[in-house]
């Protein structure tokens, strides 16, 4: 896989919140002149003011019990929460052909697993569920890993959109209100409830930035698969994580 141009705008992380639809309208515009090839690939780091994000296959189940707002997404997977303490990660990338967005979504659990590597924090995937996931030690069952990052992505025109977000020092109480990626039988977790200390989100996108290089240059090896149920290529254009 050939190295393309890319760019990383780290729009103030630690210092910043963003609208969700502000920055989903900024994706749609990079996303054009990604499309018509007036600039190289784009990978956004940022943090979110609090909002629900429900993507294609979210039930009614998975709703928050207190009403609260939701804005409906074209991104594949179910509701998820974006907040103070989430470092999100917009990948706005060109595909090499033919399509293969399940690998597109590998390099972006090897990137997360390679930063709470980082941190000491030994995150890996988990068969049959999505996303980025710790064996707890916040956790009373050892037995069951807790989420720490979540992936949905969309594919238009051979360029993606959207990405991954990694809890560093949210509020997790969130997912109190909701059945986070209609995962109901497990638990979420954050970089800092895993370390037992504060860290900090301009901390971790530092780290991010440094492995972002290999997330266009690597390709994953049979080593650092996921072992997930989701097939090896998919023509489809979201990938439901």
């Amino acid at each position: 896989m050939s190295t393309p141009t890319f760019e990383v705008q780290n729009l103030d992380v630690g210092t910043a919140l963003h609208d969700y639809d502000e920055i989903w309208q900024r994706q749609r515009e990079l996303h054009a002149e990604v499309v018509s090839g007036e600039r190289g690939d784009v990978f956004l780091l940022l943090e979110h003011e609090p909002v629900f994000t429900a993507g294609r296959r979210t039930e009614d189940s998975d709703l928050p019990s207190d009403g609260a707002k939701v804005i409906e997404v074209d991104r594949g997977g179910r509701i998820t929460w974006h907040g103070p303490g989430q470092l999100v990660g917009y990948a706005i990338t060109r595909l090499p052909q033919p399509l293969d967005v399940v690998a597109h979504v590998r390099r972006l659990e090897q990137l997360m697993i390679r930063v709470c590597a980082d941190f000491g924090i030994p995150a890996h995937t988990v068969q049959g569920r999505s996303g980025v996931w710790v064996n707890s030690t916040s956790s009373s069952s050892t037995s069951t890993p807790n989420k720490i990052g979540a992936i949905g992505v969309r594919v238009a025109q051979g360029v993606t959109l959207h990405g991954l977000s990694l809890n560093v020092d949210c509020d997790l109480s969130w997912a109190q209100n909701i059945v986070p990626c209609g995962i109901s039988d497990a638990g979420v977790t954050s970089l800092s409830r895993e370390l037992g200390f504060e860290v900090t989100t301009a901390e971790v996108a530092g780290h991010f930035v440094d492995h972002l290089p290999s997330f266009w240059s690597d390709t994953p090896s049979p080593d650092s698969e996921p072992t997930s149920s989701t097939p090896a290529a998919t023509p489809a254009s979201r990938v439901d994580l």
